[in-house]
């Protein structure tokens, strides 16, 4: 970072997030630019913890239509596997950064060994991340054990029997796997992940509008003497979120960071839910699973969160929110070569 960085930083902007520098795509196609989305992040850059965070441009901007023409997607996803990893590198490689298990804060701690489930029958580890396909993945895992006799078996998913966590195992036992055992976890565009949470929690789910919903409401709305937690609004969900400790949250919108900790623990495949199949197919192959083990396909009553209807929330929330809401989740956005959400007035017209 240059000397004139942090004095621009403390003067909070009033411009629309986010505007792609041109000339983004130096020849190396790694080299992004910094992108800091609030002055939140100034005591984490102060430490030196974020200094070299990049994020790839903002979608449609020049530098994707140039990776487009030197090799279309397979070109593109080398050039976000490159950045994630160098972001990786730089990130992890800070001194005050954790990078085992037994170096992070016991709370942060047995989040994660809460969070990774142990398959020892295929020797591998798989970090789970609520709202990015984790349902289907237990499934698979329940079948390679002989749990459940197909990934298509129509029956609700029990996320805790008959899977076994790093949490119930030894210290020795985590030691072992952790140091031996193939190691993967899926992530997803961390403001999309918030929308999925949004809408199947708050809108379907009686125990969650009961507990939180309610809350949110209580908080946030001057009458909310009638409701009953089902009618959250995604801003009165963010304004909850800003209030929120990452690492106290719930886990279907607490950080993928903070869930899976990627510098504590030396991941072999990072997968990504806009390439679930593709990379679903890549983790089977490498646990060597059996051929007639596939990864299922989403379910006919499945409603995706499209791109339509994730632009539109987004554009129809408020800038200053979002904007609020980010630093939350700028290691997800940089460490796993996520691109900050384009909100800009001129996109959100168009």
């Amino acid at each position: 970072m240059g000397p004139d960085t942090l004095p621009a930083l403390k003067r909070l902007p009033s411009r629309p997030l986010l505007r792609a520098p041109r000339g983004a795509l130096l020849p190396s196609m790694l080299m992004f630019g910094v992108i800091v989305a609030s002055s939140g992040l100034l005591l984490m850059i102060e430490k030196g913890i974020l200094a070299e965070v990049k994020t790839p441009p903002p979608r449609g901007d020049v530098a994707w239509r140039r990776a487009g023409s030197r090799g279309g997607e397979e070109l593109e996803l080398q050039v976000l596997r490159d950045v994630r990893n160098r972001t990786m590198r730089q990130v992890c490689g800070q001194r005050r950064v954790a990078r085992s298990v037994w170096a992070l804060p016991p709370g942060a701690r047995r989040t994660l060994l809460k969070h990774i489930i142990v398959n020892d029958k295929y020797r591998f580890l798989y970090c789970y991340v609520p709202k990015v396909a984790c349902s289907n993945w237990k499934r698979v895992l329940k079948v390679l054990d002989g749990r459940l006799d197909s990934v298509d078996a129509k029956l609700k998913m029990d996320h805790k029997s008959d899977l076994v966590f790093l949490s119930d195992l030894s210290t020795e036992q985590i030691a072992h796997r952790l140091r031996h055992y193939y190691k993967f976890l899926f992530v997803r565009e961390p403001l999309e992940r918030l929308q999925s949470a949004y809408r199947n929690k708050f809108g379907e789910i009686k125990e969650y509008q009961q507990r939180y919903g309610m809350e949110i409401v209580r908080r946030y709305r001057q009458d909310s003497a009638a409701s009953k937690g089902d009618d959250v609004t995604f801003s009165e969900f963010l304004r909850y979120l800003l209030d929120e400790d990452e690492e106290k949250m719930n886990e279907h919108w607490m950080p993928i960071y903070n869930l899976c900790q990627p510098c504590a623990v030396p991941y072999d495949f990072i997968g990504t839910y806009e390439r679930l199949q593709e990379d679903a197919n890549h983790v089977l192959d490498a646990i060597r699973a059996p051929a007639y083990i596939k990864f299922p396909e989403k379910q006919a009553w499945y409603k995706p969160v499209t791109k339509e209807t994730f632009q539109y929330l987004l554009c129809n929330t408020p800038q200053g929110l979002i904007r609020e809401v980010l630093p939350k989740y700028i290691m997800d956005y940089s460490l796993f070569a996520y691109s900050l959400p384009n909100i800009t007035s001129e996109y959100c017209r168009q």
